[in-house]
């Protein structure tokens, strides 16, 4: 039982698109994509440095254009058991689940971005991962600094989201036997601050066509399996301005029996955290095409498909 998983923002790096582009095909499509949106990803995922791709309107598109890229260099035939992702990371997996094309899931993306970026400006945010800890206090402890837990992401990790003076009265005064860590992004995301994205995000959607997932699909929202295509753009519309429930998410996996995790570009994140939450489930994270013989072969062992029937089998052909 096999689950693809895509990353939310903060898992992009400078540069991290520069080797994908190598493959056939690929740069011709991310060069569509970037002509449907009005923005260059080539360049943002190439050349750009840390500041410039931490802007949230240009890393979503990005981390979205990134997961769909390393997911079909994989094959076209390849069919998870299930797929989900993180924040932002959910509209690649409606994309890969077949409830969205490639180009209406960036388009989508695009406004999305955009949109929680306009709403972050009005007020100074952020985010900070809270480390370790009873996850009952810490939650408490937060809300008791006026801020919220946004990402209950599990294996002891939680993200608090807020005000600039909310977050430096958390890094003053942490939870018990947690540690704080500032992320690099820029606003509280899945709080009440982005509610005025939400609006947007209705108008951006009332213009898919949405279609039923052709695979399991399984909201971060609440963990739940979600069969209706509208249902899946509804909850992505209220996703923004509402928290990311990943620790669900992993207990759907465990219940459904998943037994391998592979993470697509820029992975790393939800393995790591899978590594911790879920025990005796292989991981492996789309760094670089260099991990993809290894996910092929991870495919074959966990969903009977042979890795040499894989379209696509040498990547570097």
């Amino acid at each position: 039982m096999l689950v693809l998983v895509a990353p939310g923002q903060g898992a992009q790096t400078p540069g991290f698109l520069t080797p994908w582009l190598d493959l056939p095909g690929l740069s011709g499509r991310i060069e569509a994509w970037s002509e449907a949106i009005g923005l260059d990803l080539v360049h943002y995922g190439t050349k750009a440095d840390a500041d410039e791709i931490r802007d949230t309107a240009v890393a979503q598109p990005l981390l979205v254009a990134a997961g769909l890229l390393s997911a079909s260099a994989l094959g076209a035939d390849i069919r998870p058991d299930i797929v989900a992702g993180h924040s932002v990371g959910e509209i690649t997996a409606a994309a890969l689940a077949g409830v969205v094309d490639e180009t209406d899931a960036l388009r989508f993306v695009r406004t999305r971005g955009l949109a929680m970026a306009e709403a972050a400006a009005v007020t100074e945010t952020g985010m900070a991962a809270v480390l370790g800890g009873d996850p009952e206090q810490v939650v408490a402890h937060l809300e008791g600094l006026g801020l919220t837990a946004a990402n209950v992401n599990g294996a002891g990790q939680i993200v608090a989201a807020g005000t600039a003076e909310q977050l430096a009265a958390l890094a003053a005064d942490k939870p018990e036997k947690a540690r704080v860590i500032a992320l690099k992004v820029a606003g509280a995301f899945h709080t009440e601050h982005m509610a005025p994205a939400v609006a947007t995000l209705e108008g951006a959607a009332a213009e898919l066509r949405p279609a039923d997932p052709l695979l399991t699909y399984v909201s971060n929202k609440d963990g739940a399996v979600v069969s209706a295509g509208a249902e899946v753009i509804a909850r992505l519309v209220g996703q923004v301005a509402n928290p990311v429930r990943w620790d669900l998410c992993m207990d759907t996996f465990r219940e459904r029996g998943v037994t391998a995790l592979i993470e697509v570009c820029p992975g790393g994140t939800l393995t790591g955290i899978a590594k911790r939450a879920l025990p005796g489930v292989k991981t492996l994270a789309l760094k670089t095409p260099a991990d993809l013989d290894a996910a092929r072969a991870l495919i074959a062992e966990h969903t009977g498909i042979a890795a040499d029937a894989v379209p696509g089998g040498n990547p570097a052909a």
